[in-house]
């Protein structure tokens, strides 16, 4: 789907530049140099809240060893300069996207479109088909929050205790939570890795959306087919009581099936092949004014005020919009849930493009980036072998670099030369980011992502990795598409 006003550059404007002076392990300096100081500084510094601007600052760290290297090889500062202007430039569609992203998420928490998403998926819960229920409801939650780790720290919380209830095995319940969660993550347009994944591969957000469920939708039907089977083959006592959750939300917020009209109208717009940042602006500005229809006590209280006036309305909105809005409920559990940051809380992501941007733009402008490229199309020649690469790579970091924004952020970087000069549209490249480098973060226990969700579901990562389905199947299945050629997206021009 190319959008109008966001479109990726054209292979023939990326101005990779060659270096012959530079050899392959001059190239590797500040890649080595990078993954190095990621995983000390993840693994033994800050741990979870490395993105909180150290590892930023690291990605400046290793552009700073580029830089280094491109003055021993004559590259000029002003060289490298523009080409990392260039670099940011290309992302300016994605972050404002991210922007936009934040502020819709805003206005539909305050709206009830989420809490209602929620409502909806919790009264699906059924014991004798538990461990599927568990996939679809944190699928359901996931998507509409865009984030795994919410959906695991407050749902995911419950569920776990209501399969012990049930006599389950903790380690299944928490790999159903997390299939669920990291499909909801990876298809949501408010995921800030479905954002991350196409602004590094010089895609476009619903486009990289839709070539996901090729590969995406076949692995999680496979998922649930193996969650369905093990449930009848267990015998569960006890039941699943959700009725205290569900009180929660239905005394905090109006939940009504009209709410569901926002999202289908964004839905229409993106069939509709809208522009991403319109259709974007009119789910957030559609979901402001259902926010004052719906529930004007929640826009009352957040705008500051006592009574629902025009001045408080405004106020509620764009505070919503912009800042981080919480809304208070009676199950602690949900409160979690009931947050968002607006655009404020998206400048993190922002944040960490920005330096990726930096990073990029000086190891292309050294030549390093073509070098790198050229290495890898000799040792994979094969389009199969270029994302079996991709997918290593991923994998690789993830374990390495302990951190799924890594992962995706520096494979990103390295290989989209390679997949233009294989003829390969960046859709491909961004899938394979995230069905290598989102999905697999969660099965390392030592990433961030292992190390959070082990510690929120109280599940060791070696109890509960056999049992998430999803996202251990995810590469191989973005693997065996690209084996069989299956939905490999060409290039409208192929570069000779």
């Amino acid at each position: 789907m190319e959008s109008q006003d966001i479109k990726p550059r054209e292979p023939q404007d990326e101005n990779i530049i060659e270096n012959k002076e530079l050899s392959i392990w001059e190239a590797l300096i500040p890649v080595i140099a990078l993954v190095g100081m990621l995983f000390y500084n993840v693994k033994f510094a800050f741990g979870d809240d490395a993105l909180s601007g150290s590892n930023q600052f690291v990605l400046l760290l290793g552009a700073a060893v580029a830089a280094i290297v491109g003055f021993y090889n004559k590259v000029s500062y002003k060289q490298m300069l523009d080409e990392v202007a260039e670099n940011v430039k290309s992302t300016t569609g994605a972050l404002l996207i991210l922007l936009f992203v934040g502020s819709l998420a805003g206005t539909w928490l305050i709206s009830g479109i989420i809490p209602s998403m929620i409502y909806y998926g919790l009264q699906i819960l059924n014991p004798t088909i538990f461990l599927p229920a568990c996939v679809i409801i944190c699928a359901i939650i996931s998507i509409a929050t865009g984030s795994s780790w919410t959906t695991s720290a407050t749902v995911g919380i419950a569920l776990i205790g209501i399969g012990n209830a049930l006599g389950i095995h903790a380690g299944m319940t928490a790999g159903a939570v997390i299939s669920g969660a990291y499909f909801g993550d990876k298809m949501s347009p408010l995921s800030d890795t479905t954002n991350l994944a196409p602004a590094m591969a010089g895609g476009e957000l619903f486009s990289h959306i839709k070539y996901m469920t090729y590969t995406t939708v076949p692995t999680i039907i496979v998922t649930l087919i193996i969650f369905i089977i093990i449930s009848l083959s267990m015998d569960v006592t006890g039941s699943a009581d959700t009725s205290e959750m569900l009180a929660s939300i239905s005394s905090s917020f109006n939940i009504s099936p009209w709410l569901f009209l926002v999202p289908v109208a964004v839905i229409f717009l993106i069939v509709k092949k809208t522009p991403p940042l319109i259709a974007l602006l009119i789910g957030t500005l559609l979901g402001g004014v259902f926010a004052v229809i719906f529930q004007p006590e929640i826009v009352t209280t957040i705008g500051g005020g006592d009574s629902l006036t025009f001045n408080n309305a405004y106020k509620g909105v764009m505070n919503a919009m912009t800042v981080d809005t919480s809304i208070e409920t009676s199950s602690v559990e949900l409160n979690d849930l009931f947050s968002s940051g607006g655009m404020s809380g998206m400048l993190g992501t922002i944040w960490l493009i920005v330096c990726a941007m930096v990073f990029g733009g000086v190891m292309d402008a050294i030549g390093a980036l073509s070098r790198i490229s050229s290495a890898v199309l000799n040792l994979f020649d094969s389009i199969f072998g270029l994302f079996a690469s991709t997918v290593i790579s991923c994998v690789g970091l993830n374990v390495l670099a302990s951190d799924q924004y890594l992962a995706i952020v520096i494979p990103g970087r390295m290989y989209r030369k390679a997949f233009e000069d294989k003829g390969l549209a960046p859709e491909n490249l961004s899938r394979t980011l995230e069905d290598a480098g989102t999905v697999t973060s969660v099965l390392v226990p030592w990433n961030t992502c292992g190390a959070y969700q082990s510690g929120v579901l109280g599940v060791d990562t070696f109890s509960y990795a056999g049992y998430a389905f999803f996202n251990w199947l995810s590469p191989f299945t973005t693997l065996l598409f690209a084996a069989f050629r299956i939905k490999i997206k060409q290039l409208a021009t192929k570069i000779a």
